[in-house]
């Protein structure tokens, strides 16, 4: 029984190292590239409406872009986004809102996942949101950072790139 105990406390013990270990192979590999990672626990539809709230909005007669400043809320089914300032530009050749650029604490949560950056713009036709700066992505337990993250909500992955860091937790429970 002892001898069981041991092995199973030196299997707890060097289960992180093992687990840094393997993510430092992989990351060596997927530098150039970056890092995909799952992202929501289901996939958007971005043919779905748009809903934005703000405390204020301005509206540009000229071009009929419209910004939204002040605790802006996106809604678009599951998919939440919010945001200090959201300039919502318009497709004038065919109708309907081409993308969203939202600025200041830009937070996107889709089911269980979370992620916060500086800036994000969201191409509604393809369902894309590329996050910048200082992007903090926190999924469970686990987080990673990164100067960039490319998000497809129609099949619900993430691409982490520039300087990628991780923090791993070896406790299955998050």
């Amino acid at each position: 029984m002892t001898l069981q105990f041991q092995k199973d406390s030196l299997v707890n013990y060097l289960r992180p190292f093992v687990l840094i270990l393997a993510f430092s192979f992989v990351s060596v590999g997927v530098s150039a590239q970056g890092t995909n990672v799952a992202f929501g626990t289901f996939k958007a539809d971005p043919t779905l409406p748009v809903e934005v709230t703000a405390d204020s909005l301005e509206v540009n007669q000229a071009d009929g872009a419209a910004q939204f400043i002040g605790n802006v809320l996106v809604g678009q089914g599951e998919m939440r986004m919010s945001a200090n300032k959201v300039l919502v530009i318009y497709n004038q050749e065919i109708g309907g809102i081409a993308r969203l650029e939202a600025t200041g604490d830009v937070v996107l949560v889709n089911g269980p996942d979370a992620a916060e950056a500086d800036r994000a713009e969201y191409t509604i036709d393809s369902g894309v949101i590329v996050m910048t700066g200082n992007v903090l992505l926190t999924q469970g337990n686990n987080a990673l950072t990164s100067d960039r993250m490319t998000v497809n909500l129609t099949d619900g992955t993430a691409n982490m790139a520039g300087r990628v860091k991780t923090i791993l937790n070896a406790d299955s429970d998050g």
